[in-house]
């Protein structure tokens, strides 16, 4: 089993036809999900699964938490488009991490309340005994940010 930091293939197409909206205001929904090192995900994840899902804990539950503060950046005269989300806290938890998925849970046109969007491998097992257990996003930048098309 292993985790792959990639952009899920199925997303890639989605995009294309319009199946995800990332505006700031009036955008689709946007959750992250947290997995064991006993996950199998990467580019080929089409939708979110509960297996290897670390357990409920805390305030993690299933699902994972919804990704707020959306920022999207780009425009005419962007090379590079980028989305940024706030750091998501998971508090009183107890939680061992190897990566996480973020994916959409809007229903649109021809698309499901899982759509997978993207795989992040943490390079290791993230550990939290009864604490807070963020995830950190990189900073906001054309090079840096989360999730970027050039």
């Amino acid at each position: 089993m292993a985790i792959s930091t990639a952009v899920c293939n199925t997303f890639k197409s989605e995009l294309m036809s319009g199946q995800h909206n990332f505006a700031t205001s009036g955008g689709d929904t946007y959750k992250l999900a947290l997995f064991t090192n006993s996950a199998s995900l990467g580019a080929t994840t089409t939708d979110y699964s509960t297996s290897n899902e670390v357990a409920n804990s805390g305030t993690y539950s299933a699902g994972g938490g919804s990704l707020s503060g959306r920022t999207l950046t780009g425009g005419a005269t962007d090379t590079t488009a980028y989305v940024d989300f706030t750091d998501l806290a998971f508090t009183s938890a107890t939680i061992t991490a190897r990566g996480c998925m973020i994916y959409n849970t809007t229903t649109g046109t021809g698309s499901s309340t899982t759509d997978s969007v993207c795989i992040i491998d943490f390079g290791g097992d993230k550990t939290c005994t009864s604490g807070t257990f963020t995830v950190q996003f990189p900073a906001n930048t054309a090079t840096t940010a989360i999730l970027r098309l050039a």
